[in-house]
């Protein structure tokens, strides 16, 4: 991870808003095998994922923090049981928000997810959100790249 003034030392976990001030980023890679949602969901190998998290605001001038991730998850295809290289390459945008109030009234108002960053922020959470959102429901191949299990 580039370490920046925004990340406590040694935690990992960053302060949101101080990104959004100074429009700095963070960046790094993990291994999706070591975030525990998205452990039950892949195939047991690695799966390096880069990701990227710059602060900035929105359209309407709120903090929001960009988030890019990319890589390839391995997961089971549904019809052949074997492994299926999902390729992962998102970019979205979130909202932050201060205290409970503030993250309920935003995501009442908006259509970008909403973060609360009261405090420090774990970006690997961050990534890891995005990457639940990534897998699909149920993993196939093309018909034509894989055999029905017999």
């Amino acid at each position: 991870m580039q370490r920046d003034s925004a990340v406590s030392p040694g935690t990992g976990r960053f302060d949101a808003f101080r990104l959004v001030r100074e429009r700095s980023a963070l960046e790094g890679t993990v291994d999706a095998v070591a975030l525990p949602r998205i452990a039950d969901l892949i195939v047991a190998e690695p799966a390096p994922i880069r990701w990227r998290i710059r602060g900035t605001v929105d359209a309407m001038g709120r903090p929001a923090l960009d988030l890019d991730i990319e890589g390839e998850l391995p997961l089971t295809c549904q019809r052949c049981l074997g492994v299926l290289r999902w390729p992962v390459d998102e970019h979205s945008e979130v909202l932050l928000g201060r205290s409970a109030d503030e993250v309920a009234h935003l995501d009442n108002n908006s259509e970008l997810e909403v973060v609360l960053a009261s405090g420090p922020v774990d970006p690997l959470e961050l990534v890891e959100d995005e990457l639940v959102l990534a897998v699909p429901f149920a993993p196939r191949h093309a018909s034509d790249e894989c055999a029905p299990p017999t």
